[in-house]
């Protein structure tokens, strides 16, 4: 192959790799060039690699509802410079009491909506789903996908101190196992104690945070778990993070909660930084939220609850509509 003259304006691939930053993305063509256009070539070069190794494309997040938002609060919180295409499937919620066939079907749906918009990753921000659909949407999915049960799990092995965590979620999520699978495979030995909770995502969307029968009602579910021992408690719905505080006044301070939100959250940080994906620094990121239904009154109170600027809401419509 000849030498090519070497040029500052040279065009960028990064498909080709570089002998310079050891990274096999990254080669310039073969060049002609003096010693300060081999500097000038390493300097430039050295620049593409980082521009390589960034993707301002958005991060996709999928939930059955609304609840999800709890998950976009707390990537916004810790990846402040991500836009995020929030997609929540309110024509079909809740996807709690429904069967693990249906989770899964819904999920490819809502996922392959996501990979149209030209999402980099998809985080599962719906306990339900990601029990249930998480495997198939791994191998299928043509991108990176998050859900929220294996970053909760170890979250809680990392945080109790005897041994002994509680996980409380909607009845499909329970009755998955997924939790206890996750929490095993770290911990064979951990002891689990599992409640379904199924009265508390309806009045969390009815906006009774601070109320005394939500204390209630909180109350009767956790109490066994404290009388069994439970030192950690995984809050596991993407809905109970509004109910934080109630939790807290139940409990007291001698069960640690597990926010399922931000462990998932801090994986999605990890993931993207493994594989490069982090959008450049000095950006400014964002949130597009679309549902399948109109949204109800739930979504001014995530709105409020958690301080999120959502902006103009979109609709899209869903091809396999829930049966009535």
């Amino acid at each position: 192959m000849d030498p090519q003259p070497y040029r500052k304006d040279a065009p960028v691939d990064c498909t080709m790799t570089s002998p310079f930053l050891d990274r096999p993305n990254l080669r310039p063509p073969l060049f002609s060039a003096s010693r300060g256009d081999t500097i000038a070539l390493r300097t430039r070069y050295r620049a593409v690699t980082l521009r390589c190794m960034q993707d301002s494309r958005p991060i996709g997040v999928f939930d059955s509802g609304i609840g999800g938002l709890t998950v976009v609060k707390a990537l916004r919180d810790l990846l402040p410079t991500e836009k995020i295409y929030y997609l929540g499937d309110t024509a079909r919620v809740p996807y709690g009491g429904k069967s693990a066939s249906t989770v899964e079907r819904y999920s490819l749906e809502m996922t392959d909506m996501l990979v149209d918009e030209g999402v980099k990753t998809i985080v599962i921000a719906c306990n339900s789903a990601s029990a249930v659909a998480l495997p198939k949407l791994e191998k299928t999915l043509s991108v990176p996908v998050v859900g929220v049960i294996k970053p909760g799990a170890q979250a809680a092995i990392a945080a109790t101190r005897n041994r002994h965590i509680g996980v409380i979620g909607t009845r499909a999520t329970i009755k998955s196992s997924a939790y206890e699978k996750a929490l095993r495979e770290l911990d064979p030995k951990i002891k689990i104690s599992a409640r379904a909770c199924p009265l508390l995502v309806p009045f969390i969307e009815e906006g009774w945070l601070e109320d005394d029968l939500t204390d209630q009602i909180i109350a009767r579910y956790l109490e066994p778990l404290g009388r069994e021992g439970v030192d950690t408690l995984v809050l596991g719905c993407t809905h109970y993070p509004l109910l934080i505080d109630a939790f807290s006044r139940s409990l007291g301070e001698k069960v640690k909660l597990v926010d399922s939100a931000h462990n998932c959250a801090t994986a999605v940080r990890e993931l993207l930084d493994r594989q490069q994906l982090r959008t450049p620094s000095g950006t400014s990121g964002g949130l597009e939220v679309t549902l399948t239904d109109l949204p109800d009154s739930f979504l001014q109170v995530a709105r409020d609850a958690l301080q999120l600027d959502i902006g103009e809401v979109r609709l899209r419509d869903v091809l396999h509509p829930a049966p009535h």
